[in-house]
């Protein structure tokens, strides 16, 4: 096999081998001293090891050993129910404190994490304070570590947790790695050691052919990966934002006031950079980073793109000062980052005559404003659907989002409304007596009230969508109640309306003698649908 082109970019991958004990140990205020603990679960009709610690390992005992067996070697084991959607919290949270590094972070579960450190390494001081750094962050935080750099996050992966002998460099560490560092089924890798292929380096002294014809082409496809003969990129659990600022300090700061001061050159430097691009900010994230490696992030966002830093700074201090949860600094933050994720075009503000501002602006502020204090779904708008069922063409979105999926359509000057302004939701029963069953309304009984039709408009057929909603509700048109048979406490219960198929609506606008018009529709098409249609008041018109 050819040797690999140098790498041209880095890698840092993170290994923690004893993940759910630290996360245990932190969680709980540590454990006895001198106490083996495992971490068990059900598999396969037995309680089986899933998860150890350092001394359990010192100990002989290894995953997938049964319980009953790993007591019998010690007694004195703990045994803890392992809790796998808790240590992949805990990964998470880890992975927030990595991105104060590079914000190129991949999780690789279940116990690591990998960072592409390309043009990052440099601002710690290089790969070796780097590596010191993260080492004191981890040592902080009880979480024992193994770490590796390599040019392909593959090789970064296997260096961390299959590497044992050091070598000359970072080729030849890999040429070295078990087998095992490929992460195949236990058979194939069985396979291969009776064939005498231990390591890396065997496999890639073999031609490539033979052994993808026997083994596969996905073992062939790892190797490479590897040996850095096919470049290969880590997948970052965030996108990376365009514009990122932040400020670093020796000494940590514990204040929130500082914290605010900091905000404040932060977004103004941003503004600078957003007026230069013509664009505005939609969205903005400040992520506080403790000194202990704990994040709190913060986020707001705007109704129009803004890079005014007087409106932006006014929001985070009010988003600060509503939280729930309130920052704690601990023993302070040395590391304050603010991001743009989303932006979107904008010119310069277009003034009136009379030198104010367009009152858009002012609407927009007032929303964000109050988004922020109370939260984004509190404060709420109308937007239209794109549907032809009235009763579910309008719903609601939060205010802080500017764009209609679907625009409102402009009635003809001069038109009556099509759409009544008053809409019954779910429709209302009526009893309606016409000519002939297909035909238009003669009189209607509504709220024991009966209605003389002297005017109509229609029929306005809607189909029913079949594709998007197979059944509806709409109330039964006898009437709304059903009685409770109870003795002395017959009354009237009201049952939410019964689903019923889609069917054909006519909708008519009539006007009774006074002069009241009305949005009645029949529901089914006579004998084709249905043989008793039934009709219904969906609307009242001004």
């Amino acid at each position: 096999m050819t040797e690999p082109a140098l790498a041209t970019r880095r890698y840092l991958a993170l290994w923690f081998p004893q993940l759910p004990a630290d996360r245990w140990c932190r969680t709980h205020g540590g454990k006895p001293a001198d106490t083996p603990t495992v971490f068990v679960e059900k598999h396969g009709g037995a309680v089986r090891i899933a998860a150890l610690d350092a001394q359990a390992q010192r100990l002989g005992l290894a995953p997938g050993l049964t319980l009953a067996d790993a007591r019998a070697r010690i007694p004195e084991l703990v045994a803890i129910e392992y809790d796998p959607h808790a240590d992949r919290l805990w990964l998470e949270r880890i992975a927030d404190g990595c991105d104060r590094w590079t914000p190129m972070v991949e999780l690789d579960p279940p116990d690591g994490i990998t960072l592409d450190i390309t043009g990052c390494a440099h601002l710690a001081g290089g790969e070796a304070a780097l590596a010191l750094e993260i080492e004191r962050c981890c040592a902080a935080a009880g979480l024992g570590l193994r770490h590796a750099f390599a040019g392909t996050p593959e090789a970064a992966q296997a260096l961390a947790r299959f590497q044992t002998v050091p070598a000359a460099d970072e080729r030849q560490a890999v040429r070295r790695l078990s087998i095992a560092a490929l992460r195949l089924e236990e058979e194939t890798e069985r396979a291969l050691r009776y064939a005498g292929l231990k390591t890396l380096g065997d496999l890639a002294a073999r031609p490539s052919a033979p052994l993808a014809a026997r083994f596969g082409t996905e073992m062939m496809a790892r190797l490479d990966r590897l040996l850095g003969h096919t470049d290969s990129r880590i997948s970052p659990r965030r996108a990376p934002p365009v514009l990122i600022f932040e400020r670093r300090f020796a000494e940590p700061i514990a204040r929130i006031e500082d914290v605010l001061a900091v905000l404040d050159g932060l977004v103004g430097e941003a503004a600078g950079m957003l007026e230069e691009r013509h664009e505005g900010g939609r969205q903005f994230v400040a992520r506080l980073y403790r000194s202990d490696g704990a994040v709190r992030e913060i986020m707001i966002e705007t109704g129009q793109p803004t890079r005014d830093p007087a409106i932006t700074g006014r929001l985070f201090r009010e988003r600060i000062d509503t939280l729930a949860d309130p920052i704690d600094p601990g023993f302070g933050f040395d590391l304050v980052r603010l991001a743009v994720p989303t932006t979107e075009p904008l010119g310069s503000l277009q003034l009136g005559l009379e030198g104010g501002g367009i009152s858009e602006e002012a609407m927009a502020a007032l929303i964000d404003r109050l988004s922020s204090r109370l939260g984004r779904d509190r404060i709420r708008r109308f937007a239209r659907r794109d549907t032809h069922v009235p009763e579910q063409q309008a719903f609601t979105l939060p205010a802080v989002e500017r764009s209609d999926p679907v625009p409102w359509p402009v009635p003809p000057r001069g038109e009556p409304p099509l759409r009544p302004l008053h809409l019954f939701d779910p429709p209302q029963p009526v009893e309606v007596l016409a000519e002939v069953p297909d035909g238009p309304p003669r009189s209607f009984r509504w709220r024991s009230t009966l209605h003389e039709v002297k005017r109509f408009e229609g029929p306005e057929r809607i189909a029913g969508e079949w594709w998007r909603v197979p059944i509806e509700r709409l109330p039964e048109p006898e009437a709304g109640v059903v009685r409770k048979r109870a003795g002395k406490d017959e009354g009237e219960k009201h049952l939410p309306p019964p689903r019923r198929p889609l069917l054909t609506r006519d909708y008519f606008r009539v006007e009774d003698a006074r002069g009241r018009r009305f949005w009645l529709f029949r529901h089914g098409l006579y004998e084709r649908e249905t043989g008793n249609p039934a009709w219904y008041i969906h609307g009242l018109f001004a």
